[in-house]
């Protein structure tokens, strides 16, 4: 029950002397939650006090559910903007019917991750490289900034989920500027990052947040046109099964599925990257699917759009060292507090402050060095990277991660078509055989014998390259050459088409009056060559262990006892 019910494992271990760091991580993290909330909310094209219901349910199912202590989970940036560009490209009118699309969609997201959790289907995330995982982050946090500009000018700038159409608009729009909001949004930006490079522990946002209430209460700024929230809706939101019809659920199924898998990616690498951090090994791949899941499906029935785990909250939380998940349950104290009693003081909060929150939160998100990296080593990888940011800036995010993750399958594909191939010499007065073009002189080199190495497994889709780079070799010793070694270390797994490739491979050198032999294949490996008919060409005799082994008895079959215990049965 522990391994599905996580909660079951800290409950009954909890002590009295976690309780005071759980708290102070708790009110902390709501403190930062409650603004980055309502302007995440503004960011999904949605009223902010959507960002507070979606700070509620969520958090308490995974408090109970997940396997993190110090993941915060609720509404982030990037899954706000996702949420935004998939909704924003399907005719809905009202903003109704928009919110009544957001939450279903945190609905079918959460069935999507639950799901998966339950068929352990958790491994899919690999395939979101990091090159992917790069340019995705960066590119969304550009059009994020660039989306703000509206609320930062206090202009009526129509949004748009694609950058160059966010910079036209932008311009277009430029000669509406309130100078009023543009002062405020431009102070906010300096405010916060100066408190942070002064204090990190200094609670930023939340200073930011009062002194933008204040200045526009007691200078009546909203006289002089400043944008504010307005009036927020008091109380708690209420049970409602989402509704929608078949239909939309067609059109909304693929952004919900990049949702689930953007989502899940999110909450795993922060996750990971913790335990790494903590030398810790907490976090459960599937089960955090399953949690995750389980959290947007309740948040779904009480007015809560899709959730997952924040970069900047979980920081704080290990930074606090929160020892349970009770923290999560006190930051839901205040988050429903605040829904009770506070919403009033959120009437004067200008959306350029929220613009300069969401600004400065998301800007962190844009990655310079890793690219720079992959540029200076990895040009390839940076193509990938390159591609997917590009895509997404000028086409969409949806498409851009699907044409990131294609292309690097695609990558994969022909990496493995092509993998190394290598032509190994016994290092002088060892037992070793290394790659001849990288040890030089230091090599001794035979012309009655080939020995080669393929690093990579052997299928239909490498293995003409396999046949054509031995058989150059083989044509390039000439009539010296006596016998060829295949050193099989490297190849993990051999398929059909392979081993038929494989046998007639081993025919081809015997009509030439030439001996094959295989040294170091693994377990797996032998047995795929004793069941595929390899066995029938190669024999017994020409399967060894060790390299010097396979030598040796090319040079005297009599020097060595026959195999030893090699080949003592066919599998392991």
């Amino acid at each position: 029950m522990q391994k599905f019910l996580p909660f079951l494992q800290w409950v009954p271990n909890y002590k009295s002397a976690f309780l005071k760091k759980d708290l102070i991580a708790g009110l902390t993290v709501a403190i930062v939650l409650i603004p980055q909330a309502m302007a995440y909310a503004m960011i999904a094209g949605l009223p902010p006090v959507y960002g507070l219901y979606a700070s509620l349910f969520p958090l308490i199912v995974y408090a109970f559910l997940g396997t993190s202590r110090q993941l915060g989970i609720g509404p982030v940036a990037i899954d706000s903007l996702l949420v935004a560009a998939g909704l924003g490209a399907l005719a809905i009118t009202g903003i109704e019917n928009y919110i009544v699309m957001a939450i279903f969609l945190a609905f079918l997201v959460g069935a999507i991750q639950l799901a998966l959790g339950l068929f352990r289907m958790g491994f899919l995330v690999n395939f979101l490289s990091k090159p992917v995982i790069s340019g995705f982050t960066s590119g969304a946090a550009i059009i994020i900034i660039f989306s703000q500009i509206k609320h930062l000018l206090g202009a009526s700038i129509e949004n748009s989920s694609k950058f160059h159409q966010l910079v036209v608009n932008v311009f277009e729009k430029i000669a509406e500027t309130n100078l009023y909001d543009f002062g405020i949004g431009l102070v906010g930006i300096l405010l916060i990052v100066l408190l942070k490079k002064w204090n990190k522990r200094i609670p930023a946002i939340l200073i930011t947040v009062v002194l933008g209430i204040m200045a526009v209460y007691f200078m009546d700024l909203e006289s002089y046109g400043v944008k504010l929230v307005g009036a927020i809706p008091e109380g708690l939101p209420s049970f409602q099964i989402p509704q929608v019809s078949t239909a939309n659920i067609l059109q909304i199924w693929p952004i919900a599925l990049t949702l689930a898998l953007v989502g899940y990616l999110e909450a795993i690498s922060i996750g990971k990257a913790i335990d790494e951090k903590n030398s810790e090994d907490n976090i459960d791949a599937n089960q955090e699917l399953v949690a995750l899941g389980t959290s947007n499906i309740v948040g779904s029935f009480f007015q809560a759009y899709p959730v997952t785990a924040s970069f900047s909250r979980s920081a704080i939380n290990n930074d606090l060292d929160v020892k349970t998940n009770i923290s999560g349950l006190v930051s839901i104290v205040l988050v429903v507090i605040t829904l009770l009693f506070l919403t009033p003081l959120f009437y004067y909060l200008p959306k350029a402050i929220l613009a300069s929150i969401i600004m400065v939160s998301v800007f962190g998100l844009i990655d310079i060095s890793y690219p720079k990296t992959l540029w200076k080593n990895r040009k390839d990888e940076f193509s990938i990277l390159l591609l997917t940011f590009l895509i997404i800036l000028f086409t969409g995010i949806p498409q851009g991660v699907l044409v990131g993750v294609l292309t690097s399958l695609l990558l994969m594909v022909y990496r493995t078509s092509k993998p190394h191939f290598a032509v190994l010499g016994n290092i002088k007065n060892s037992d070793y055989y290394k790659n001849v073009n990288r040890f030089g002189k230091e090599i001794i080199v035979r012309d009655d014998l080939l020995i080669v190495r393929f690093d990579s497994q052997l299928y239909f889709g490498n293995k003409n390259y396999f046949k054509k780079e031995l058989f150059k070799h083989i044509d390039a010793k000439g009539e010296k050459l006596k016998g060829i070694i295949l050193n099989a270390e490297a190849v993990n797994y051999i398929d059909s088409t392979a081993a038929n490739m494989l046998i007639q491979v081993i025919n081809e050198i015997h009509d030439r009056g030439q001996k094959f032999l295989i040294t170091g294949a693994i377990g797996p490996t032998r047995d795929i060559i004793f069941g595929s008919g390899i066995i029938d060409v190669l024999h017994k005799d020409f399967l060894f262990v060790h390299m010097k082994e396979a030598v040796a008895y090319f040079d005297d079959p009599n020097a060595i006892s026959l195999l030893r215990d090699v080949v003592a049965h066919q599998k392991n």
